[in-house]
């Protein structure tokens, strides 16, 4: 029997990767974490999504916030409202939360482990986002060497993989993936301004919006809001 974890934000990327997993796995769960995000309705609608779907689902809080840096999880530092990056400088932009994907993917295989869980699946990817350094190909594989070599597999046990589908798709890729899985959008949150409502100004919301334009389809979160009157 196949079996995975599924690193789920409830985010577009993650909705994807889970209906991946989903489509190729035995036993498929899923794993949210609560770190102090700007974002937090993302969790509710991972736990809604989780259910319907009769996935078994657990949400880990790590309070990422005394760490700092981070548009995620500080208000002092503002979102950034373009797809341009916001100086000149070197550097990932401030929507990243330091080494994120990192503790993410430790702190998911101790937990897969304990469950008799072998891969760990995310979703990862570059194409919209080439200066996160923890989404890369090669972080993917350096963490799963760390992995390898610091739980059960060290003494002979199953060796986890990271497995990361989408690392080299696009999000309009993505989406269509994602689609062509059965995969449904309609509560899978992109916006880091912490509404379910997309604020339309941030770079999250603006490559979102972006992508479903390329798709030629209307976004399903969109359209599910104003089904319910919530324009």
């Amino acid at each position: 029997m196949t079996s995975c974890v599924v690193l789920f934000s409830g985010g577009l990327d993650s909705t994807t990767a889970l209906a991946w997993a989903l489509d190729r796995y035995d036993r498929v769960n899923a794993l949210t974490f609560d770190y102090g995000q700007r974002h937090r309705v993302e969790i509710a609608l991972a736990r809604k999504t989780a259910r319907r779907l009769g996935v078994p689902h657990r949400v880990l809080k790590v309070d990422l916030r005394p760490i700092g840096g981070s548009a995620l999880t500080d208000p002092a530092v503002p979102l950034p409202r373009s797809l341009r990056p916001t100086s000149p400088g070197w550097g990932p932009p401030s929507t990243y939360v330091p080494f994120r994907n990192g503790i993410f993917l430790a702190l998911a295989a101790a937990w897969a482990e304990t469950r008799g869980l072998r891969d760990l699946v995310c979703g990862f990817h570059v194409a919209d986002s080439p200066d996160y350094p923890d989404t890369t190909n090669a972080f993917v594989r350096a963490m799963e060497k760390a992995v390898r070599a610091g739980t059960k597999a060290a003494f002979g046990g199953p060796p986890p993989r990271i497995v990361a589908p989408l690392i080299g798709l696009g999000k309009p890729d993505i989406i269509r993936l994602g689609l062509g899985l059965g995969a449904d959008y309609a509560h899978a949150v992109s916006c880091y301004a912490g509404a379910e409502r997309p604020c339309g100004a941030c770079s999250a919301c603006r490559l979102r919006a972006r992508a479903w334009k390329t798709v030629g389809l209307e976004d399903p979160l969109i359209a599910r809001l104003r089904k319910e009157g919530r324009p």
